[in-house]
């Protein structure tokens, strides 16, 4: 089994008015220096019966059709190799 993690990010120049709200939130929760905040997803996704360059072919249709908007957004598959 091969356990992958996928961070979803949104790209650079692309409005996070989710990122503005937490970073607003956290002023007003007296935290301050925080410069700003950009939001993300995290996906932890376990494959069974492939090896690591199928797995991550598997994982790139995953992003490129579901999990990721991908005019938007960025995404990274890190494959945990323990």
């Amino acid at each position: 089994m091969i356990k992958a993690r996928i961070i979803v990010t949104l790209k650079t120049g692309v409005l996070d008015p989710q990122g503005k709200a937490i970073e607003s939130a956290l002023g007003n929760l007296g935290i301050d220096g925080v410069g700003s905040v950009r939001q993300g997803k995290v996906f932890d996704v376990e494959i069974e019966g492939e090896d690591a360059a199928g797995a991550k072919a598997t994982l790139d249709a995953m992003c490129e059709q579901l999990l990721a908007n991908t005019v938007i957004e960025n995404y990274a598959v890190e494959i945990d190799n323990r």
